[in-house]
C-alpha cells in the first residue's frame, strides 16, 4: 500500500539543531524545543486529508503486524482493523486521493483475519479429534473461549 506524503512547503529555512547530538549525552532542551516546533509548523501547512490517511497507514501496518506474528494475534489485529474501518467509513468521501487504496486495504485485512482465524479454529477442531494437547495445557482458544472439548480433572 503506498502512502501519501506530506509536502514539504512551510518547512522554516535550514533544519533546526538535533537535540540528541551532544556527545555527552546531554539533551538541549532549546534544540528540542526548535525541532518540536519546526514540526508543528511543518504539520501545519500539510493538508488535513493527507495527514489523516498517513495515520489509517499506520493502522493497517499494526493491523498487520499482528496478524503476522506466530502465533497471530486476533484480538489486536481486529481492533486496528476495526480502528481503519471506523475511520475509512466515517470520512468517506473525505480521505483524499488515498481512500480507495485504503478501503481495499481494509478489505484485505479483513479477509485475511478471517482465512487466519478460520484456520486456528479449524487446527484446534482437528487437534481435539485427535488428542493433541497443547504443549502449555492451556484449556483457551486465542478467541478467550473456553476450550468445551478437553476434558477436566477430575483427581481421579
Amino acid at each position: 500500500m503506498e502512502k501519501a506524503s506530506a509536502p514539504t512547503g512551510g518547512t522554516p529555512a535550514g533544519s533546526p539543531p538535533d537535540p540528541f547530538d551532544d556527545p555527552s549525552g546531554d539533551i538541549d532542551d532549546d534544540a528540542l524545543a526548535a525541532q518540536v516546533e519546526a514540526m508543528r509548523a511543518e504539520l501545519a501547512e500539510a493538508p488535513v486529508d493527507v495527514v489523516v490517511a498517513n495515520h489509517c497507514y499506520a493502522l493497517f501496518e499494526l493491523a498487520a503486524l499482528h496478524l503476522s506474528q506466530q502465533p497471530p494475534h486476533l484480538f489486536e489485529s481486529r481492533l486496528a482493523i476495526d480502528a481503519l474501518g471506523c475511520l475509512v467509513d466515517g470520512l468517506e468521501g473525505r480521505l483524499g486521493e488515498g481512500e480507495s487504496v485504503l478501503k481495499e486495504g481494509r478489505a484485505s485485512l479483513q479477509l485475511a483475519w478471517v482465512q487466519i482465524d478460520g484456520a486456528q479454529r479449524a487446527g484446534a477442531q482437528i487437534d481435539s479429534i485427535v488428542g493433541f494437547a497443547p504443549a502449555d495445557d492451556e484449556d483457551f482458544i486465542d478467541d478467550g473461549t473456553i476450550d468445551d472439548n478437553t476434558a477436566p480433572d477430575d483427581g481421579g
